[in-house]
Formats: C-alpha cells, structure tokens, sequence
C-alpha cells in the first residue's frame, strides 16, 4: 500500500472542508476504493473532519472501509477512529496489526486513548502501551485506573501549567510549546511547588496584561474544579452550571492531574440519556453490542417477569368483573384504549422526572413542584381525552352514560398514571435506587392494574343505564 503523500507534520492544523456525504460522494468513493486509487480517494478524504470520515467508513462493506482506514495518517486515523460505529471500531482494532495501531494511539490525546486501550483484549492492551512511548504510556495506564465514570475516567492529562512566581511572558511561552502538539487551549493553570493548583487563568487575560506581570495576580484563586472520585454526571452538571469549557481535575490533596474539556462532557450527556431511556424500558445501552443474546435475555428477563406478575393482577381484576363484562361486551373495547393513552402519559412524566434527577433540574427536597405541575398537566391531557373518549362510547353504545363511564375512566386514570411516573421515580431516588431501572416496568404494570379496576368499578356502578 503506498504512503499517502504530504502527510501533515505533527501539530499541523490542515484546513478542512464541510461536505455532503450523499450517495453521489458515496459512489466516487467506493469506485476508487475498488480501483485501489490510493491518491484520489485520500485527496478527497484527508482534508474532511473526522466525522464525515467516520460517517463515510460506516457507511461502506467491511473491506473497503479496512482498506480506505489503512490510507489514513495516523493523527487523522485516531480522530476517526474515535467516532466510527461501534461494529466498525472493533472490527478495525481487532484486525489492525500492532506497530499500526500502536501508531494511532500514541497520537491520541491521553483520555481518548485510554478509550481505545480500554476496548482491547487485555493481552492485545497490554502489548500496546509497552510499545507507545514510556510518557504516553504511563498517561493512559494511570487513566485506565479509574472508574471510567468518574472524573478521572473522563479526563485528559494534557494540561498548561506554570508556577506560582512564573510571568506572563512563561506562561504564553509554556501555551504555545503545547499547542506545537496538543489543542483545545482554554485555560492556564497556576500551580505551587508541591503540583497542588493554586489557581487558574483564561487564554484571553494573557492577552491583556504585560508580560513581566505575575501570574499569581491575575489568577482566580477560586475557579471551579472537581476530584477523580466525582461521577460523570455531576461534572456536567458543574459544567451547565458555570457555563465553563474547561475543568480542571485534581486529587483529593489539591494536586493538579488534568483536564475534562465541553467535548467530552458532550459525550457524557449523550452517554447518560440513552442509558436513561433504554433503562426505562428494562433494557441497557450496550447490550446490542457487546452481549450475546443468551445475556441480553437474562438481563431483561428479571423486569419482564416482574411486570408479568403485576400484570396478573390485571388478569385477576377483570376476572372479578366477569358479570360486568358479560352484560356489556362493549366495554371490553375500552379497557386496552384507556390502559395503553394513560400508560403512555406516565411514561412521559416518568421520562421527564427522571431525566430531571439526572440533570438537577428537580430537586427532591422541593418535590411538591413537580408534583403540582404534572397534576396541572394531567388535568389538561385527562380532560381533553376524556372528552374524546366519552364522545365515542356515547355514540357507539347509544347513552350518553356510557359515554360517561368511559371518558371519566379515562381522566382518572390518566391523572392517577401522570401521578405514579412523577413519584416513583423520586421514590427511588430518595430510598438509594436508579430510577430510569425502576420506574419504567413498574409505572406500566400497575398502571394497567389501575386503570382497567376504575373502568370496571365505575362501569359497574353506572350498570343499572348501561342495559
């Protein structure tokens, strides 16, 4: 395979091109993949961002995308690799030979190497950090330590730092030394003798003050920083909070040991919203990917029998209304409308309250807040569904009592269902357990129980009209 030609220097910023990956690109890129075009394809790809790259590999056969991958420059291949799906990620690790794929991660900034690293087979790991270089290695061995949920998982160890008596005139020096290598420059961080982080300052107030000036007076000795030990969430919430770019990460001592930058914390929310609505439902975020279908079986198995054994109390109140149902087999119609409309609305205000514990917009010790709203919303929902609801019955059974049976069942049920999905999942926040497990399966089960025992209970009290 021939090298590509100019191959960026390291540090290198090439300018690159936005462009529509459509299926006229797809099909020139695809022809002189199967012509072995070395030249033309890689003139076409290796000026683009790394992420139409990446979308244009996903988006062909295993073997062209092995092939065009192999093309790339190794600082490019990283970035890319970073945002392939994941089927083509571990197809592409599994099958790279060594000293290449060694090539790629040594390029790669601290924490998304140690993303890498962490995805390979232990053996295939171990032989690529003794083959990086010793500094890089010993980055990503001490990152792969922590829980990669943490601050400490997520975090890089590429940091601009200077001393406490260091001028200004040191640290724009010290910046642009790291830029030669590294990007994302958002701040400088002020250290003491012992490493511990005194203090930070902005890019921009380099710019302003002279350059025999001090660092330690112009520094914020009080900027916002997290240890290792803080969970991934809460940091982006730190973010959100302060509106910041940049985290400075330390020990429990104070000790400066990196950095968690706004992209990464992007990944975070995106992490933790699709593990959130995929527990909802009883299921994990990686299960599709990474488990055989003997695993993801019993990981769903404990919900769904659980659910079933709710459900039977479904089963057990119809039966009790056998001589209902017997006189007006229309009302069987009903039942399944109005337990799948209020089962949907509390899955809404489930979804809502806990993504809202995640992201520390509800807060437990004022609960009643998100009560009262979501009885104020379900009012509205149960009302105007109720309505409709009832209209139908009455002209399909001929009474308007009828119709009443069924649009009262429907408001009631609808407000009792908004009322569960908001409350359970603070119920199992404030008793120690993850909401978005517990909330999904119960909130439909026993909403089907509630819902189809108010239908029948009020149907059978109006049954003296409903013959």
């Amino acid at each position: 395979m021939t090298s590509p030609p100019d191959t960026p220097e390291v540090g290198a910023r090439p300018s690159r091109q936005l462009i529509e990956v459509d299926d006229e690109l797809m099909q020139d890129i695809e022809e002189l993949v199967r012509s072995k075009s070395d030249y033309l394809v890689l003139n076409i790809v290796q000026d683009l961002y790394p992420g139409d790259i990446a979308h244009i590999l996903n988006r062909l056969d295993a073997d062209e995308a092995d092939y065009l991958f192999g093309l790339l420059p190794s600082d490019i291949a990283g970035e890319v690799l970073l945002d392939l799906d994941e089927g083509h990620r571990e197809r592409l690790l599994h099958a790279m030979p060594q000293p290449r794929l060694t090539e790629i991660v040594d390029e790669m900034a601290s924490d998304d190497a140690a993303d890498i690293v962490g995805e390979l087979p232990e053996e295939r790991a171990e032989q690529v950090l003794e083959t990086m270089d010793v500094e890089d290695s010993s980055a990503v061995e001490e990152l792969l330590r922590y829980d990669e949920n943490t601050a400490g998982g997520i975090m890089g160890k590429e940091v601009v730092a200077v001393g406490l008596k260091d001028t200004i005139k040191r640290a724009i020096r010290e910046v642009r030394k790291f830029a030669k290598e590294h990007k994302n420059i958002y701040n400088v961080h002020v250290v003491d003798d012992q490493g511990l982080l005194v203090g930070t300052i902005p890019l921009q107030d380099l710019l302003i003050y002279a350059p025999n000036k001090r660092v330690d007076k112009i520094m914020n000795p009080d900027a916002v920083r997290v240890t290792t030990d803080v969970d991934q969430e809460e940091v982006a919430r730190i973010f959100k909070k302060y509106d910041i770019v940049s985290l400075p990460v330390t020990d429990t001592a104070g000790k400066l040991l990196g950095r968690i930058t706004v992209d990464d914390v992007v990944d975070v929310i995106e992490e933790e919203h699709e593990e959130d609505v995929a527990r909802l439902v009883g299921s994990d975020t990686i299960e599709l990917e990474r488990r055989t279908p003997a695993q993801i079986a019993f990981l769903r198995l404990p919900w769904v029998l659980i659910t079933l054994a709710i459900e039977f109390l479904a089963g057990v109140v119809v039966a009790q209304f056998d001589a209902t149902l017997s006189r007006v087999i229309l009302l069987a119609s009903f039942m399944p409308i109005i337990s799948a409309i209020s089962g949907n609305t509390g899955l809404q205000s489930a979804a809502v309250i806990v993504r809202g514990l995640a992201t520390g917009h509800v807060d437990l010790k004022r609960w009643w807040i998100p009560v009262r709203r979501q009885a104020e919303s379900s009012v509205i929902i149960g009302g105007a569904c109720g309505l409709v609801l009832g209209a139908i019955g009455s002209f399909w059974h001929g009474t308007w009592v009828f119709g009443f049976a069924v649009g009262m069942s429907m408001f009631i049920s609808v407000n009792i269902s908004g009322l569960i999905g908001t409350v359970v999942p603070m119920l199992s926040r404030s008793m120690g357990f993850d909401p978005a497990i517990t909330t999904g399966p119960f909130e439909t089960a026993f909403q089907d129980v509630l819902g189809i025992t108010i239908f029948l209970s009020i149907s059978t009290l109006l049954l003296r009209w409903l013959v």
